[in-house]
């Protein structure tokens, strides 16, 4: 008898709390319908988000998938409310103080995860609504991703235009855009994950860009199709209607993939990718001399010369090829190599500013040496001797220096590095003078 009044007791209970969850996901139903959503609305939602909480844990499959979709759903309703309150939606930074990535994310999974049950149950009582919501919340979800970008905070911003592509996979754009934030904020494995993406969605992102000068802030803003561009222009908001082409992206794509390869110090990846790319971009002379430079960290040299050989029959006139080169040549130690592609460069493009302050700093490097070697010695006279020898080949070093920086310094006025270098110089060999000129230069 006292166990089937323990069972009746139980069943009670059970069926309490079930008719509870009924009550509370109507009430979040409700709310979450409206058009607008006041704060006294938006209260009464949160207070039952927080009473229905307890009653998961014994809930139907179907009630945990709403309730876990209307509490991953909160931050946007909050947001979405807050956009058409006049004191709320003029401030900058709204985005940032009701939303952050693991809102974002939060919302992503229970999105989803609701369309997906309501795929598999045959029922679409939130499906549509959610891809209506999905449309409503694009722009904002951007305009939160350039708030973080300003910070700046590349890796959050990233993320954010992701959840985009995540929430509606035929918007490849914003996971273009999420893997050039990640590229910036120096998150590579994350980049890697979303180029290879678009890899294998066969992303192009060619098409027209539609652009137009807003009347008002006579600033250019673009629109996502000519056909909306031209209502702007017809009520008389903007004017100036522009177009641009935009070429593939797929080459830079299948770049960028090997470069992260090569950052990441993936050899064997980094040469099948750079295969892949060269094939997108077969007069690219950059992927050939990451390429190069792959084999010469191998000590392959045979590899490296044909693949310079190849760099320069394709741009036997480009300045930029032979300063890449001397870049690479001076990293790897190979001085006298450097300094000719660097003077390579100069015969070619006589301002070539970064050749200049290239081969300066090619020319200081020696003094390295000359101090090492001053600092070891003592204070007996043949050892002075030696002393004053090196002193003066110092000066020559920085004698032969000046040249380029001046040239430098010429060409580019506001190079601060190079005043200060050639100021440093001039110190270092008494000409007071011409250092007081760059100080002043400086100040200015």
């Amino acid at each position: 008898m006292k166990s089937k009044v323990l069972l009746l007791v139980s069943s009670i209970l059970l069926s309490s709390a079930a008719i509870a969850q009924k009550d509370e996901l109507k009430t979040l139903k409700k709310i979450y319908g409206k058009e607008k959503i006041s704060d006294s609305d938006f209260s009464l939602y949160k207070t039952t988000l927080a009473a229905a909480e307890p009653l998961l844990a014994g809930a139907m499959e179907e009630d945990k998938v709403y309730l876990a979709y209307y509490k991953g759903a909160a931050p946007i309703l909050e947001m979405t409310s807050a956009m058409l309150n006049p004191e709320k939606n003029t401030d900058p930074l709204l985005s940032s103080k009701i939303l952050s990535v693991e809102k974002v994310n939060q919302y992503v999974a229970v999105a989803n995860a609701t369309k997906e049950f309501e795929k598999k149950s045959g029922k679409q009582l939130l499906t549509t609504d959610i891809n209506a919501k999905i449309n409503l919340l694009k722009p904002v979800l951007v305009n939160y991703a350039v708030a973080l970008s300003n910070v700046p905070n590349f890796k959050d911003a990233s993320i954010v235009l992701a959840a985009i592509y995540y929430l509606d996979n035929s918007d490849l754009e914003k996971l273009y855009f999420a893997a050039n934030y990640a590229v910036n904020s120096k998150d590579y494995n994350l980049s890697l994950t979303y180029y290879q993406l678009l890899k294998e969605k066969n992303y192009t992102g060619e098409g027209e860009a539609f652009y137009a000068i807003n009347s008002k802030s006579q600033k250019e803003e673009t629109f996502n199709s000519k056909a909306e561009r031209d209502l702007y222009i017809k009520a008389g908001t903007h004017e100036k209607p522009s177009e641009v082409k935009l070429l593939s992206k797929r080459p830079e794509i299948f770049k960028n993939i090997a470069l992260i390869y090569v950052e990441l110090g993936k050899s064997t990846e980094a040469k099948a990718a750079i295969q892949e790319a060269r094939k997108e971009n077969p007069d690219d002379t950059a992927l050939i001399l990451t390429e190069a430079d792959l084999f010469l960290k191998e000590k392959d040299m045979v590899s490296y010369k044909k693949l310079i050989v190849e760099a320069l029959e394709k741009n036997p006139t480009n300045a930029d090829l032979f300063f890449n080169l001397g870049v690479v040549s001076y990293n790897n130690k190979e001085s006298v190599e450097a300094e000719k592609y660097y003077v390579k460069a100069i015969e070619i493009d006589p301002k070539y500013v970064n050749s200049y302050l290239n081969l300066a700093i090619l020319k200081l490097d020696a003094e390295k040496v000359l101090i090492e070697k001053m600092n070891k010695l003592g204070t007996s006279a043949p050892e002075m001797k030696k002393y004053d020898v090196l002193k003066k080949q110092r000066e020559d070093v920085y004698k032969s220096a000046i040249p380029y920086l001046k040239k430098v310094t010429e060409l580019d006025p506001e190079n601060v590095e190079a005043l200060k270098t050639l100021m440093g110089v001039y110190n270092a060999l008494e000409m007071f003078d011409q250092a007081k000129v760059i100080k002043a230069q400086l100040k200015k």
